[in-house]
């Protein structure tokens, strides 16, 4: 196959698929072994004591708990009594990082999502759900980001496996780029670009690597890293908040078992997911949008083309990504 730039309907990105920067995609897999953290010393087995205040919520019992969420010991947003506001300087605008930034631990020291039971996993994504409710009553707010690091690699300094939340002040350029081309994409199809989306991958079959009732995983066509991911759940939902309990049980299903597949298909990498999802205000006007979770492999790093013009090289054709992860 010959290099192809392709440009996403969302966010209006061009990518490049170039495979013959790879002989095999087996070629750019690194096995390297997973240094497991003992318990002895992690500050993520007793918070009080290694300095954490009391938890923000805690599931489903302090002496018995499976799930806490804790204010984060090292935030990037504070909390405060007041709204940030954008102010000017020189050329520039400002503003105070004031919000909050929360984590999520679950009890078990070794296993990570796709290794939790399925009560376990269902319970960290209740408790997204309920911090997110409570954020959403901040009028100071304007979006909430929910996010997994896994490994080193992708960013996280404590084996424990743990998950993030950042209340933010203003919308992030990324999903403010996403919803502008939701919208657009709407406008002139008077149809959600997800929706179109998934109605494709289906039809086409080649990129599918995962479905259930409820919800569905592909790689995208427009892959802007090597086996990159992206969990949907069918039916059409602009806010994660808003996704009942059955929807979310797909969903967590169809996460779970595309995590196992990537760690087993291509050597255990870490990697990063998150979920997009409408912003907290003016909810009336984000209908077009549909909320999902993005995997993203540390399998590659973007170099001075990708620096320097915001375009990012694949090596591995998402048609080729889907068939070593479906083997």
């Amino acid at each position: 196959m010959n290099s192809e730039l392709r440009q996403d309907p969302v966010s209006g990105d061009w990518i490049v698929i170039a495979p013959a920067r790879a002989k095999r995609p087996e070629q750019i897999l690194k096995k390297e072994k997973r240094i497991k953290a003992p318990k002895k010393n992690c500050p993520f087995e007793n918070f009080q004591k290694s300095g954490h205040g009391e938890p923000v919520l805690i599931y489903p019992s302090k002496k018995n708990w499976q799930v806490q969420i804790i204010a984060n010991k090292y935030p990037a947003f504070i909390h405060r009594k007041i709204c940030a506001e954008i102010f000017k300087k020189g050329p520039y605008l400002l503003a105070e990082a004031i919000g909050h930034h929360d984590l999520v631990i679950s009890r078990a020291h070794h296993e990570n999502f796709p290794h939790l039971s399925v009560n376990s996993a269902r319970l960290i994504f209740e408790a997204f759900q309920s911090r997110y409710d409570s954020l959403s009553k901040d009028k100071c707010l304007a979006y909430v980001s929910i996010f997994h690091n896994w490994g080193s690699k992708a960013g996280a300094s404590i084996y424990h496996p743990h998950y993030q939340i950042i209340a933010l002040p203003i919308i992030p350029p990324s999903i403010q780029h996403s919803l502008d081309g939701s919208e657009i994409y709407f406008g002139k199809n008077k149809k959600c670009v997800h929706c179109a989306m998934i109605d494709w991958e289906k039809k086409e079959k080649k990129r599918l690597i995962y479905e259930n009732k409820g919800a569905i995983v592909f790689a995208p066509f427009v892959s802007q890293e090597p086996f990159e991911l992206r969990v949907f759940p069918k039916k059409h939902l602009s806010y994660f908040e808003d996704t009942s309990v059955k929807d979310m049980e797909f969903v967590v299903d169809a996460l779970q078992n595309a995590l196992i597949k990537i760690e087993r298909k291509l050597k255990d990498p870490d990697y990063n997911f998150f979920i997009h999802t409408s912003p907290l205000k003016n909810k009336k006007t984000r209908r077009h949008y549909h909320w999902h979770i993005e995997i993203l492999p540390k399998i590659s790093v973007s170099a001075g083309f990708e620096l320097g013009t915001g375009i990012e090289i694949t090596a591995v054709d998402p048609d080729e990504a889907a068939k070593i992860l479906k083997r």
